[in-house]
């Protein structure tokens, strides 16, 4: 006999605590994975403790990230799907779910690896995206542990004859190129750009980073050995890993779910403050280059938030709602150098990308499920993105209600970096807010 499913009542029973990230970590083995995340993982694990999810419910998060919602999902022995366009991300997201029955593993292999780099070090292409920021022999040593890692613990269901296949690649091997991603970034620190997201790529003229392959291999040991100890460090109830997660590289515009087949989704977008998401990844992406099957410009292109210019020409759609419309005449109307041209381009583009993603995530929610939804407010200069409300405007036109709205001042954000848009008259800071949306039966307008 089979029970009918209780949709979770957003507007009471979830407990919402602030989304804002903070310097403080929440356990030891969260500190290995630094990359932006949209929400900290006492907001997800507060939210899904509170949500009265069937145990057979399945989470979703179209923009996963560093993987919080996956790893708080699985912690709660909860099933949950995480997708993310950038394959360097989908490797850190599975390293994240690394169980703690592992930790003793990972000395003896990495002594098998470090021994395989030496004696088999490979004939590094001058196309090699590391020569980019490494001088040859570094670059060769970087390349010759990657390659160990790839020979050791990647096999032919991650690399098949159709292409790369990420969501098949063991968190183990994960972990081991989270490991090398913490070398390279280490090592190109003196690129790091004004964004501190951002690894800018060096200038013609610019000496490339040399460093002996003894350095390399002690700072790879080094973090490995860390992250070992921390997995056999955390209390089983911190650290067990009991929900079954898929991570695999997809974009959040296209569905690739079956409708109706998602519980609940929990997640965040990119903001709209121009972080060029690919940017910042520059160094993994590099490491993992034999494993990528599209190139890093084409990459960059088809993120949500991406600084490129479309190719094509984009005509704003009515279900984007009457304050996206009149932030986009706002927008391109100003008198700034490019408003009308580059920068209404790019908005164009980040707004059909949010509205496509948002309606992939109604088709693919039960009806009654519910749509948890993080995002934060910006200013184009003088002119207030309210994403919030265009989030929900966008909901609302593609069968998302939205039933509960909490709002959390930020002192901090990432458009606050440029220093040119303290000229302008506006609030410092921003609002974070959490968006609860109950997918309904209406109609979806494509």
């Amino acid at each position: 006999m089979t029970t009918a499913w209780t949709p979770p009542e957003v507007t009471t029973d979830l407990e919402i605590i602030s989304p804002k990230r903070t310097g403080k970590l929440e356990n030891q083995w969260e500190g290995f994975f630094p990359y932006y995340a949209g929400f900290p993982e006492a907001f997800a694990l507060r939210i899904l403790k509170t949500s009265r999810l069937d145990s057979e419910a399945v989470i979703w998060d179209p923009w996963n990230g560093s993987g919080t919602t996956t790893y708080a999902a699985a912690k709660l022995g909860l099933a949950s799907i995480g997708f993310d366009i950038n394959p360097a991300m989908v490797v850190v997201g599975r390293a994240r779910l690394l169980a703690s029955t592992e930790a003793d593993s990972i000395e003896p292999i990495l002594l098998k690896i470090l021994k395989s780099s030496r004696t088999n070090r490979p004939d590094i292409s001058h196309e090699d995206p590391l020569l980019d920021w490494y001088g040859p022999e570094t670059a060769c040593t970087i390349r010759a542990i990657e390659q160990s890692i790839r020979s050791h613990l990647v096999g032919s269901s991650t690399i098949t004859t159709e292409g790369t296949k990420l969501e098949n690649l063991s968190c183990l091997a994960a972990v081991f190129y989270v490991s090398l991603f913490s070398v390279g970034r280490t090592l190109g620190a003196k690129f790091r750009a004004s964004n501190p997201t951002w690894i800018r790529r060096p200038k013609a003229s610019e000496r490339r980073i040399s460093a002996s392959r003894a350095r390399i291999e002690i700072a790879f040991t080094d973090m490995l050995t860390q992250m070992a100890k921390a997995l056999q460090l955390s209390p089983p109830a911190q650290h067990e890993i009991v929900g079954a997660s898929r991570i695999k590289v997809a974009d959040s515009t296209t569905i690739q779910l079956p409708d109706k087949s998602i519980d609940m989704v929990l997640t965040s977008p990119p903001y709209c403050t121009r972080i060029d998401y690919a940017a910042a990844t520059r160094i993994e992406l590099s490491i993992l280059d034999p494993l990528l099957d599209s190139s890093v410009t084409s990459l960059r292109r088809d993120m949500m938030g991406s600084t490129q210019v479309p190719k094509g020409t984009i005509q704003p759609n009515e279900g984007w709602g009457h304050t996206c419309l009149r932030f986009l005449s706002a927008l391109r109307g100003h008198s700034s150098k490019a408003s009308a041209s580059y920068y209404h381009k790019t908005h164009l583009d980040y707004f059909e990308k949010l509205f496509r993603s948002t309606r992939s995530i109604s088709q693919s929610l039960k009806t009654g499920g519910s749509a948890i939804i993080v995002v934060q407010d910006s200013y184009y200069k003088d002119i207030h993105n309210d994403l919030a409300q265009i989030v929900t405007e966008m909901g609302s036109s593609v069968a998302l209600t939205l039933k509960r709205r909490e709002d959390f001042k930020s002192h901090r954000s990432m458009s606050g970096i440029n220093t040119h848009s303290k000229s302008y008259d506006r609030p410092s800071g921003a609002v974070e807010t959490v968006l609860c949306f109950e997918k309904s039966s209406g109609e979806i307008h494509l």
